[in-house]
């Protein structure tokens, strides 16, 4: 089974999808889909209210929901429940919302856009453009994302042909990164930028978007050329590929006399460039 995690925007708010390329089916965050159309801060107790009176109304589509894994706040990949496009449709009839057929419509739009995508790999790529522009991001920062997810999958194309397995030791390996180049782990990168469930590098500026291509990309070429065997030998490699983003950092530090890393985040940057347009 291949399946492929993505982030979709419907009406500025980020719903977890995955594509199976083998079912050749959409999968949804139940919990993404509840706060969009509800606006609960409380999506888990929305959903475990729902499942308990759809037992009582004695509906099965709760019962036949599965679990798989997404990207959480934290970065890390975990279970979570998720319905194809069927069983979403019918739990959305139990959802009360005026979004309810504005998100049937965009249901609709992102599986024909898959079957597009599957003639036109390039449409992806143009569909993620269309969804950061839609957001606001400038396109000089658009082109430096783009660049990015194709280095860090890569990066984790290289550590699956190794047999490391997402979740806990990508994690680890990404954070050891993270910590040699910014002197930050992840979550405390995260929390520098005063983020929650917001995606780090959607809220990276420029500089280090590219400081962080730079330490992935260098930790890719390094382990091409080492062929590390075990995970230590792994953790090595990804301290070296930090290095190199390191020294460059401190290097354009030394040369400007700013920080690089940077507590901005999208929240703050986006509404500065809409006031200025």
């Amino acid at each position: 089974m291949t399946q492929q995690n993505t982030i979709r925007i419907f009406e500025e708010r980020r719903v977890r999808t995955l594509w199976d390329d083998v079912e050749e089916k959409w999968y949804f965050s139940i919990i993404d889909t509840i706060e969009v159309l509800t606006g609960t801060d409380r999506p888990r107790k929305y959903w475990n209210d729902l499942k308990k009176k759809l037992q009582t109304e004695g509906s099965e589509v709760s019962e036949k929901i599965g679990q798989l894994k997404m990207p959480a706040a934290d970065g890390k990949m975990r279970l979570t429940d998720v319905a194809d496009t069927e069983q979403l449709f019918r739990l959305i009839q139990s959802i009360p919302s005026p979004k309810a057929e504005p998100f049937k419509l965009w249901m609709a739009q992102v599986a024909r856009e898959r079957l597009d995508q599957m003639q036109d790999p390039e449409l992806g790529i143009e569909q993620a453009l269309t969804d950061y522009k839609r957001l606001g991001y400038s396109e000089s920062w658009i082109n430096q994302r783009l660049k990015s997810i194709e280095i860090r999958k890569e990066l984790t194309d290289e550590w699956r042909k190794h047999g490391l397995q997402e979740g806990v030791q990508f994690a680890t390996l990404t954070d050891i990164i993270y910590r040699t180049w910014a002197g930050k782990s992840a979550k405390e990168y995260k929390r520098f930028k005063g983020l929650k469930k917001e995606n780090l590098r959607d809220n990276m500026t420029n500089k280090e978007l590219v400081l962080n291509m730079l330490a992935e990309l260098s930790t890719k070429e390094i382990s091409e050329t080492r062929n590390p065997r075990t995970f230590g030998q792994h953790a090595e490699v990804a301290r070296r590929g930090g290095s190199v983003a390191r020294e460059a950092r401190e290097r354009l530090e030394q040369e400007t006399g700013q920080p690089v890393v940077s507590p901005l985040n999208a929240k703050q940057v986006l509404p500065l460039k809409s006031e200025e347009k």
